[in-house]
């Protein structure tokens, strides 16, 4: 009975630990980005090859918002992540990567020149809310509609303000939308106004247009 006791008690301590673990986690991020200024955060997926056009695209439209004098902000891994680190370091401009700690595919690209290491999820989710004012989701799997869900969420339910969501790349995301659409909607689950809330782009060009007039506005 005793040895049970000392470990709940073990247990309990454990857990009280691990919160200064994330609260420590929270701050190191928050005074890393604090002076990034104007950032936009482009999502997708890991397993996007360099000859593949969303890997391009996601280079392209990096380097153009560099240009801009916007920051990028990725989850730091291959693939679309490594593809905007790489359009925005290249063109002078500061690349963020995010990384988080897995056991498989998570390698941190060679390009964000601000690097942070995240163990856990909601913290790195947190971080990429707090510092963006627009999100770019190129095509990606369940990470990045996971991130694209939640930024419509937080909008929708007003928790943050709104700010331009944008599916990079129609061919690839009309199904979705087709199925928010056809389904979702026609059955009363979101609003028209829910649906305005996503921008659908295919040229680096006009999403940095949208970004631009956005912020002006």
């Amino acid at each position: 009975m005793e040895e049970k006791q000392y470990l709940v008690d073990a247990l309990s301590v454990n857990e009280s630990w691990r919160m200064f673990r994330i609260m420590a986690e929270f701050v190191e991020a928050i005074e890393e980005l604090s002076d990034i200024g104007r950032a936009v955060t482009v999502f997708g997926s890991a397993r996007t090859s360099p000859g593949n056009k969303y890997y391009q695209k996601a280079e392209r439209l990096s380097r153009l918002l560099a240009q801009q004098g916007f920051a990028v902000i990725t989850g730091g891994g291959p693939g679309i992540m490594e593809a905007a680190n790489k359009g925005a370091a290249e063109a002078g401009g500061t690349s963020v990567g995010m990384n988080i700690r897995l056991p498989f595919e998570q390698t941190p690209n060679e390009f964000a020149n601000v690097k942070l290491y995240h163990k856990y999820f909601f913290v790195r989710k947190v971080m990429f809310v707090k510092f963006a004012m627009a999100y770019v989701i190129m095509p990606g799997g369940f990470g990045t509609l996971d991130e694209l869900f939640e930024a419509l969420t937080l909008i929708q339910t007003k928790r943050i303000k709104s700010f331009p969501v944008i599916l990079m790349g129609s061919e690839y995301w009309q199904g979705l939308l087709d199925w928010l659409k056809g389904t979702m909607l026609a059955q009363g689950m979101i609003t028209r106004e829910d649906m305005d809330l996503i921008r659908v782009m295919d040229e680096p060009e006009e999403v940095v247009d949208y970004i631009r007039k956005f912020v002006i506005v």
